[in-house]
């Protein structure tokens, strides 16, 4: 029979301990990256949620070999594509018994495997399991993201690594926490938010068309107004009673961190190099057909339009942009982009959908051993979890995905890049409203950011005083 701490914290919905204490803290950790593997062996199913480059394929890694000590049974670690090869050199360098796995079998103290590959393996076979960069999980279709909740709610000890979360991505947390055996989605909804009617979501558009508007030397209007539109994502808006428990509720099962200075400690060595971003204007004589001039793109039919118009030029600028001998990536957005940018870069090789994995896998090593002088990619195939501090020169095409336009930059400008990283964002003057609006997202993602890391320190201040030892005196008759 349950007391009544325990019955009061279960009331609470901030989580259950299902850990234990470390078994082992190499030296070779830094004192964050330390306190967040101890805090997550004592809740043995937790969330990491550290910028990138901050390290957390080490710490995903020791926090594996401590279940595997604990259980004398192999972990499970599913990475993106061409990270598993990564995260095994990252086990070697740290004496870690690690090794890949494509086929299923299990014969080792930890196995790497990728995601598309994770059908073939048992949970059974498991006493833990690692997702690494586990933000791809609201990015996979429904049954894809079923079969791999479903895989870790089998397996008793589970860990979710991935870069920061935005404050408002409640699609991101709430995979999170299904994942991690705590509230499911649609339960986190209905606990926390609400769901706004056709009256408050034109009430809402009508607050975040003033938020795009307002005149940034008022910053005590902005700050009220920044705070409501950070509340509210498609049609749910966090309860505005339910701010402070639900960020209760996050941190009892996540932590969260870009610098370790948002954990108390020495940011060190974790010091970005500058990033030198420039954004480049295409001029094309030639407006569209109908027009006298060329006017910006409203709506996405005719951004496309205009981006199947522009093809070449915007093609050719960033093949002179990369008319150098060092290495460089170029980020594109459609098949026409990656194949003439393959075409027109001496030396270039494009990794696109239809890419076979092996060849992927291949050319992925080829440029990150610098055998491959410049690589062509989409965001949404390459941008989650790759290390690439040996190359200092991004190129992109504007884009409205804040977080594809982050995760791409970030695997060149990350901790351990030891020059500036030169970025090259490239638009035409039909595209403005596109470049305006990733400006405007990567402007409040930092305050978003800022509010994430304060409401997490605050709520687990407040998870830690939150201690009762005083007694209470019941009556006579009870």
């Amino acid at each position: 029979m349950e007391n009544y701490e325990t019955f009061i914290a279960r009331k609470t919905q901030e989580g259950c301990q299902h850990g234990f204490e470390p078994l082992w803290m190499p030296d070779w950790l830094f004192g964050f990256q330390r306190h967040l593997d101890e805090w997550a062996i004592r809740k043995g199913r937790a969330a990491i949620l550290s910028d990138c480059g901050t390290g957390k394929t080490p710490m995903q890694l020791v926090w594996a070999e401590n279940v595997r000590r604990k259980t004398n049974r192999p972990v499970l670690i599913a990475t993106p594509l061409a990270v598993a090869k990564q995260t095994e050199r990252e086990a070697q360098k740290f004496g870690i018994d690690a090794v890949i796995s494509q086929d299923g079998k299990s014969d080792g103290n930890i196995i790497v495997t990728n995601y598309e590959r994770l059908h073939l393996f048992d949970p059974k076979d498991f006493s833990g399991f690692v997702g690494d960069e586990g933000s791809i999980l609201k990015s996979y279709m429904g049954h894809r993201r079923k079969q791999i909740t479903r895989f870790m709610s089998k397996i008793q000890y589970r860990l979710l690594c991935s870069a920061t979360a935005a404050p408002n991505d409640w699609v991101e947390l709430g995979t999170f926490s299904e994942a991690l055996g705590e509230l499911n989605y649609s339960e986190m909804l209905r606990r926390f938010f609400r769901q706004l009617d056709d009256k408050g979501q034109r009430s809402e558009q009508r607050l975040q068309d003033q938020a795009e508007i307002i005149i940034e030397n008022d910053p005590s209007y902005y700050q009220k107004l920044a705070y409501r539109v950070a509340q509210t994502i498609g049609q749910w808006r966090l309860k505005h009673h339910a701010a402070t428990a639900f960020w209760r509720w996050v941190a009892s099962w996540a932590r969260a961190c870009r610098y370790p200075s948002d954990l108390g400690f020495d940011d060190g060595g974790f010091v970005l190099p500058e990033l030198q971003e420039k954004d480049h204007i295409i001029k094309v004589n030639t407006p569209p057909e109908g027009m006298l001039f060329c006017v910006p793109a409203f709506g996405m039919c005719e951004e496309r339009a205009e981006r199947r118009r522009t093809l070449h030029e915007r093609c050719e600028y960033v093949a002179k942009l990369v008319d150098h001998d060092r290495p460089a990536v170029v980020w594109c957005h459609m098949n026409p982009e990656g194949d003439l940018l393959e075409k027109i870069i001496p030396g270039a090789a494009q990794i696109a959908g239809r890419t076979p994995d092996d060849r992927k896998v291949e050319l992925y090593e080829a440029f990150a051993n610098g055998q491959l002088r410049v690589l062509v990619i989409k965001p949404k195939i390459g941008a989650w979890g790759l290390n690439w501090q040996h190359c200092n020169h991004v190129v992109t095409f504007a884009s409205h995905s804040y977080e594809q336009y982050y995760q791409s930059v970030r695997r060149c400008w990350r901790f351990g890049q030891k020059n500036p990283v030169r970025l090259d964002v490239v638009a035409t003057e039909g595209e403005i409203r596109v470049l305006g609006n990733m400006r405007r997202k990567a402007g409040k993602a930092t305050k978003m950011f800022d509010a994430l890391i304060r409401e997490m320190q605050n709520a687990t201040r407040i998870l830690a005083e939150n201690t009762y030892s005083n007694k209470i005196s019941l009556p006579s008759w009870l």
